[in-house]
Parts: C-alpha cells; sequence; structure tokens
C-alpha cells in the first residue's frame, strides 16, 4: 500500500503503538518524541516523521527511528522517512498526561513541574532547588534526592523516606 488514501491522523494512531525502547511502557508519541507527521512526494507517496531526541546524542534515537519506521512499514506504508529535528530541543512539556501515568504505573516519577518556566528570570541565575516528588510505589511525598543522575541521562535518583524504595524520576527539561 502507498501512503495513497492513509491519513496523518491514522499514522499518529499507529506511532503511539511504538514503544521507547528504553521506558517500553511509554510509546514516543507519549514521550513527545514524535513531533510531525506529513505526506510529501509528488503524489504524497511518502511519510515523512519529525522526531526529537529527548537529549542531544540520545543513544536510543537509531533505535526509535527504525522502530518507526518499521511499524509504518508493517502498516503498509511503502515509502517512509524519518527526519531528526534539534530544534526547538525536547522538553518534557511534550509528554501526554497518560505517559505521564505511565511513568508513574511503571515505578518511575514523572515530571512534577513545568521545565518552561520564566518566572524566576528577573531574579538572576541561581541553582534550583530539587523538586518535591512523591514516591511512584507508595505515593509518599518524604523523599530525598540521591543522585542528580539515574539510570538514564534524563531521569535523577530518588529514594523514599517512607518505603524505603529507591526510583528514578525523569527530569524536567
Amino acid at each position: 500500500m502507498s501512503a495513497v488514501g492513509v491519513t496523518t491522523d491514522q499514522v499518529w494512531r499507529w506511532l503511539g503503538e511504538v514503544a521507547d525502547p528504553e521506558i517500553p511502557v511509554i510509546s514516543v508519541v507519549d514521550l513527545g518524541i514524535v513531533r510531525d507527521v506529513a505526506f510529501d512526494g509528488a503524489h504524497g507517496e511518502t511519510c515523512v516523521v519529525t522526531i526529537t531526541p529527548t537529549y542531544s546524542g540520545c543513544p536510543a534515537m537509531q533505535v526509535i527511528s527504525d522502530s518507526v519506521k518499521e511499524a509504518l512499514l508493517s502498516h503498509g506504508l511503502e515509502d517512509v522517512r524519518i527526519v531528526s529535528r534539534l530544534s526547538p530541543a525536547w522538553t518534557t512539556d511534550w509528554m501526554s498526561e497518560a505517559g505521564k501515568a505511565a511513568l508513574k504505573g511503571y515505578g518511575i516519577a514523572p515530571p512534577v513541574q513545568q521545565a518552561i518556566d520564566i518566572s524566576g528570570l528577573h531574579a538572576g541565575i541561581r541553582r534550583r532547588a530539587a523538586p518535591e516528588v512523591s514516591c511512584p510505589n507508595c505515593g509518599s511525598p518524604h523523599t530525598q534526592l540521591t543522585s542528580e543522575f539515574g539510570s538514564t541521562p534524563c531521569k535523577a535518583l530518588y529514594k523514599c523516606l517512607d518505603c524505603r524504595e529507591p526510583f528514578d524520576y525523569f527530569k524536567c527539561h
């Protein structure tokens, strides 16, 4: 099947089934990595998917690109092109609420604040305090930052002071 008769909404639904390789409970759409879907070519035969890495140099981007392409080819599209866009930089603000809920259900605390917050710019540059993060296991707000770096560069390591379990927190950025 060529792209003829396929809508961008249909492609978005198909991409909503492509799991992130590092966190398989969240799709690349819910993570906010897929930025655009369009059709190109003389007759609209090429499906063009634009993706943005969660951070520059993300090692999972090749796997994500391959998974996106494989998913669309499996649905019968014959010509798929993946475009990487670095600007604007990905932000956790692009994550869907369903994606944040999936992270929490998986044991990773989702971002608790907006990444793009200009409210403190007038006060000058200062180090931001660690956000108040609730434990995804027991829900307790009594948690402590253990390390700014977790299992991947996108996450920080916290521990719950009540249930004593360590957990990842998906950092706002």
